[in-house]
């Protein structure tokens, strides 16, 4: 037993240190395993720093050459008398000057197709440059002189901030023509346009804005602004106008800067629509320039033996005739700038020669005279040419078909009609409903004409149906209580105006499609001393009537787009 028992126990022993070995050696086996492992990762980390170092050193290096090719040699100075070698780039093979430009022709296309038409863009601003127009004189002392806009009341207006105190003499030039412009917006017809643009017809019109334009066409405005806008394509210059209520703003007074010392008793636009005559009888005879924000005056003429009763522009506007209750009459030539005193008239005796008027071609001047009788003036020679009797006194003239035809009325109720060509009465027909005549006016085309009594009743007739032997008006007015001044319609005879110098606020306007008052005026909760004359411009934007008090107010009818 002890034999078997001590054999048995050596292999036990021997097989432990085996076991034990091969522990050790499969350990050191594993250690070996994973230092390969890290020699490996290490080497690998390596490999790829590496790589990445020489990606970025290729991503810069392409960056530079870039940055040469478009700012210029900033990171290698070239050398005269070498070449650099183009290398290949690693976005898409070789960098040339093609490959980095692109040139845009979608903004002009008068631009050739062909590289060889490129222009330099220096060249043409430089012609630009070339091509503007210089001065003929320039002040070299407005460099060195310095205005102080801030001490000066009248100069404050000049300044572009609060605090700005001195500026330059050219700075100062500068900004008083801007504000002259500002100010005098009539003045841009003398303005030369630098400008001209021309438009050929062809396929590229059609193509782009699809519309054709005749071949040498000039205008100032780009044809495809038209299409660029929400604007109406065509201005309601002479559209219906409408009854009921009246669209109209209230402007600065005409006559703001000189108001007369008595009532005024004339006011009349000039053809041209800018130009405003004012009369009264302070004996003073003055001219505005409309704008309607200050109304500047331009002239004032003194008549020292004449309180002026009317004055009148002729239909040409050459000359301004002036009366009052004299035996002569003043003509005021607007070109020559004289006054020329005319009479007595040969061969009369009136003492009085205040109401008058003047045909639409310039060429009669018709007078009332005393116990019935027109004069009839020559407006050139300023002679007698001939006279007209009614049966009674005589109150009102108004012109009708260019000036060959005269309407007049008066004492008797009746309306008389004269062909001045034979210088005879051709009809003769009773106003419905009047004693007493106090005014005539006739409508721009002749074929209505408006009646005023001294009770105020305004009746409106067609003058063909009146001719015609119908007496019944179209419109009987009955808005006046006082007797009719004066009357007047404006250039398309929508609207009439009507009013009386014996009462406040007795100005009235009458649509005449409807015949019927426009309900807001006179302007409500504002006094307007008594009327005593009224005028539209010539394309009916502005309206001006004179009052009692010496001034002139001027409204803007909002239906009418021009003066």
């Amino acid at each position: 037993m002890g034999l078997i028992s001590q054999n048995s126990e050596k292999p036990n022993g021997v097989d432990k240190k085996k076991s034990k070995r091969k522990v050790l050696d499969e350990g050191e086996k594993v250690v070996e395993q994973e230092s390969d492992v890290g020699n490996l990762g290490i080497k690998k980390n390596k490999k790829e720093k590496v790589e990445n170092e020489e990606v970025i050193m290729k991503e810069e290096m392409e960056r530079k050459k870039i940055e040469n090719l478009l700012f210029g040699s900033l990171h290698f100075p070239v050398e005269f008398g070498k070449e650099e070698d183009v290398e290949e780039g690693g976005i898409g093979g070789e960098v040339d000057d093609p490959a980095l430009f692109f040139m845009d022709r979608s903004a002009d296309s008068r631009l050739s197709v062909y590289e060889d038409d490129e222009e330099f863009p220096g060249e043409s601003k430089v012609e630009d440059v070339m091509e503007e127009r210089k001065c003929v004189w320039v002040d070299d002392e407005e460099e060195k002189l310095s205005v102080n806009v801030g001490k000066v009341n009248r100069l404050r207006k000049l300044r572009k901030e609060e605090g700005e105190s001195v500026i330059t003499g050219a700075a100062y030039v500068s900004r008083l023509r801007a504000q002259h412009e500002k100010l005098n917006r009539g003045t841009d017809w003398a303005r030369l346009d630098s400008r001209e643009k021309e438009y050929d017809s062809g396929e590229d019109s059609d193509e782009e804005s699809g519309v054709a334009v005749a071949k040498g066409y000039k205008d100032d405005e780009d044809v495809n602004d038209i299409l660029r806008s929400n604007q109406d394509l065509v201005v309601k210059s002479g559209g219906k106008l409408m009854p009921g209520l009246l669209e109209y703003s209230k402007l600065v007074d005409a006559n703001a800067e000189e108001p007369a010392a008595g009532p005024i008793t004339s006011v009349q636009f000039h053809r041209n629509a800018q130009l405003l005559l004012t009369a009264g009888l302070d004996k003073r005879l003055r001219f505005f320039q409309i704008d309607g924000k200050r109304n500047t005056k331009i002239q004032s003429i003194f008549l020292e033996d004449c309180a002026i009763h009317k004055a009148s522009f002729s239909p040409d506007g050459s000359q301004v005739f002036i009366s009052g209750r004299r035996k002569f009459f003043y003509s005021f030539d607007l070109v020559k700038a004289t006054v020329d005193k005319i009479g007595p008239l040969t061969g009369r005796e009136e003492k009085s020669l205040e109401y008058f008027e003047v045909s639409p071609d310039s060429k009669t001047i018709a007078f009332i005279g005393n116990e019935g009788y027109i004069l009839l003036v020559s407006a050139k020679t300023k002679e007698l040419i001939g006279t007209l009797k009614m049966n009674g006194t005589c109150r009102s003239l108004a012109f009708a078909e260019g000036g060959q035809q005269l309407l007049s009325s008066g004492g008797d109720g009746h309306i008389y009609h004269w062909d001045l060509r034979t210088r005879t009465c051709f009809h003769k027909g009773v106003d419905e409903g009047c004693i007493n005549s106090s005014f005539l006016c006739t409508s721009p085309s002749g074929n209505l004409f408006a009646a005023g009594s001294d009770s105020g009743i305004v009746n409106v007739y067609n003058r063909e149906d009146f001719l015609g032997g119908k007496r019944k008006p179209l419109k009987t007015i009955e808005n006046l209580t006082t007797r009719v001044g004066f009357m007047k319609f404006n250039h398309d005879a929508q609207i009439l105006a009507i009013s009386s110098s014996y009462a406040s606020k007795s100005l009235k306007l009458v649509h005449i499609p409807s015949f019927t008052v426009f309900s807001n005026w006179p302007p409500p909760n504002k006094s307007l001393p008594n009327p005593y004359c009224l005028d539209f411009s010539p394309n009916g934007g502005f309206m001006a009537f004179g009052n009692s008090a010496g001034k002139v107010l001027l409204y803007k009818l909002h239906h009418y787009n021009r003066a």
